[in-house]
């Protein structure tokens, strides 16, 4: 059970990687602009905003990172602390910006902190 929470983690730490590049790098290009449907002048506006979300998602991928390199206890701590905080960023995100939040973000977060509680 170790090795499906490990690999969950690992998952969900690539996953909020991939957000950063999205809303860092790519927010103003077709695949950050396709994220939410918006246009080039829209996608220009709200760069900063989403550079700074996806500054907050890079480092919910370095915790999980963390968590998966520190000796325990310390990494089984450090994976319940930031998997629940992806998943409160995702209900929180489900119900104030995009309900598919809920499963692109919360869902694998729950089943990782999940995992990793079982594995235990």
């Amino acid at each position: 059970m170790e090795i499906v929470a490990n690999t969950l983690v690992g998952l969900v730490a690539v996953l909020h990687m991939y957000i950063l590049v999205l809303e860092m790098f790519l927010w103003q290009r077709k695949p950050g602009r396709g994220l939410h449907g918006f246009g080039p002048e829209t996608a220009r506006a709200t760069a900063p905003l989403a550079a700074n979300q996806g500054l907050y998602n890079g480092f919910l991928a370095a915790g999980l990172v963390w968590g998966l390199l520190a000796a325990d206890p310390t990494g089984f701590r450090v994976q319940v602390f930031f998997l629940s905080c992806v998943v409160v960023a995702g209900v929180f995100g489900a119900t104030t910006a995009n309900r598919r939040i809920l499963f692109a973000q919360a869902l694998p977060g729950a089943l990782a902190l999940a995992a990793v509680l079982a594995a235990r």
